[in-house]
Order: C-alpha cells, then structure tokens, then sequence
C-alpha cells in the first residue's frame, strides 16, 4: 500500500501543477479589455519618458499675449490665463501623475504587505495590536487621512505621495494577513519549520509567494485610486505647487474658465479619466487571470 501511494503521488501533484508564467501571460492576452488597458497605459509611459522630444514647448513659460487662446494648430491643447501652452503642460503632467501613481503605491505595498505579512504569521498579541492599528486608519476615508496628513506634514508633491501612500496601508495590511493567515497552515511551511528555517526565512521563501498575486491585482487598481486621490488633493491646492504642471492643479486653475475657455480643464480631465481608465481595465484583466477559480475552469 506504502509502494501504491508512493508512485501515485507525483501524479496527483502533476495533476494540479500551478499554470506557468506563459500560460498566465496568454490568458491575459485573451482578455482584450485587459490588453487595451496595457497598451494605453504603455502608451501613456513612452509619453512620459519622451515628453521633450514629443514637444519642445517649455510648459512653464508665460506668454501674456497668447493667453486664453482656443485649440489651434499653433496650440493643440490651447492656452492657459498666463499663455502656457495646454498640451505641453498635459503632456509633462502625464510624467507627474504616473511617478505620485507609483511612488505612492510602492509605500502603500511595502508598508501594507510586511504589516499584513507580520500580523498573520506571528498571531496572537501581535496580530492584535497590528489590526488594531489598521482598525484606527480605517475609521477615517482614505481621502480624508490623506487630507491630513498632508495638512499636517505641509502642502509639496513629496509629502502628497507620502500621503496617498500610507492612506492606502490598511488595504493591503488586511489583504495579505488573510492570505497569510491561510498560507501558513500548508504542509511545507510546516515542514520548513521541521528543519529548521528561520521565521525571515520561511516568511519570504515560503508565505509571501502566495500572497503575491492578490496584492498584484490591488496594486494595479490602486494605482488609479492614488492618481484620483493626488488629483483631488492637488485641486485643493494641497498637492503640487504652482508652476508644476499637474492634472489635479491644472483642473483646479481652470475651474473658472469652464464657460467660455473650457478647453483649460478640459484636456487634464480626460488625460485622468483615460489613465485611470486603463488602470481599471487592465486590474480587471489580471484579477481574472490569476483568480484560481478560473485556472481550474480552464
């Protein structure tokens, strides 16, 4: 009997093999909402990287003169109520939005996950007063503790990420501890304790791994969340500062215009609405792909 289920062993193992990084990436491009997403946001990169040479328009200079004039084939985007041309300051802004999308992001990952990865794996009295904690920031909107925060460490774009950034802790915190919660009854991290490995050593090689692809898929959608929150927070004038060429600050300069030059808000809204557009999208699509439920369907 001991022989039968020794040799029937690696079957059912292969039976149930994780799919490969390949399989996941064709399933992602069978997804065209998903695809769409990507390549917009690829897009949106490449035009962050080349702003310069995209245009060669200086989006700070004034030019009194040519202020609040129209779309035109001088100025696609046309200009602002100091004479700023509209699409290079929509263009450099793409650079800005992507870079707080990100940093903020990163802090709200690396925080959230050793937060989230510490309270499930070590319980007891520790997990206690790490959710307790996560409890408290989670009383407050995310808005609204970012409001905060950056009233209180002063308005600049630095501490507008930093801000966005721990506003989305809690989420990822909670995410990862019940994933973590979960990974950690598996027979080889059982096992890993059994010959010895560290704490650090099994948390890293053994738990976080698995916890990985959930948090893949909040990043992703998170990162239009913190374009959103930025842009809210610089409209209030307590994000980027003047001259900065920002979405939120660019919206927040043309609100008054909206009547007649409706064109200075216009632009930076739908370069947020398109970004955070394709963020969706593409979570979207890579939530699905890596749903297990959905492997196994197919």
């Amino acid at each position: 009997m001991a022989q039968a289920t020794s040799v029937q062993a690696p079957e059912n193992l292969a039976r149930f093999k994780a799919p490969s990084r390949p399989h996941l990436a064709l399933r992602l491009l069978k997804r065209k909402v998903a695809v769409a997403g990507f390549v917009i946001l690829l897009l949106l990169i490449v035009v962050a990287l080349t702003a310069p040479v995209i245009r060669a328009a200086d989006p700070d200079k004034v030019v009194p003169r040519a202020a609040l004039q129209g779309p035109s084939t001088e100025h696609w985007f046309g200009t602002d109520q100091y004479g700023r041309d509209m699409y290079s300051r929509v263009i450099y802004g793409t650079r800005i939005s992507l870079l707080v999308g990100f940093i903020s992001v990163s802090i709200a990952v690396v925080v959230g996950t050793t937060l989230g990865l510490i309270s499930g794996y070590y319980g007891r009295w520790v997990d206690t007063t790490v959710m307790r904690f996560v409890d408290i920031m989670l009383a407050f909107p995310g808005i609204l503790l970012a409001l905060a925060l950056v009233s209180i460490l002063g308005p600049s774009l630095t501490n507008l990420m930093i801000a966005v950034g721990v506003s989305s802790v809690p989420a990822y915190a909670r995410l990862v501890r019940g994933s973590v919660l979960s990974a950690k009854e598996n027979v080889y991290v059982e096992a890993a304790r059994v010959v010895g490995c560290t704490d650090g050593t099994i948390m890293r090689r053994h738990v976080l791994p698995n916890v990985v692809a959930p948090v893949i898929v909040l990043a992703t959608l998170g990162f239009a969340t913190a374009i959103l929150s930025a842009a809210a927070l610089s409209f209030l004038g307590l994000g980027s500062q003047p001259p900065t060429a920002e979405w939120g600050r660019m919206l927040s300069e043309g609100r008054n215009y909206l009547r007649e030059q409706w064109w200075i808000a216009t632009f930076p809204g739908l370069a947020i609405m398109v970004t955070v557009l394709a963020m969706n999208l593409l979570g979207d699509g890579l939530r699905d792909t890596l749903d297990p439920r959905q492997q196994v369907n197919t």
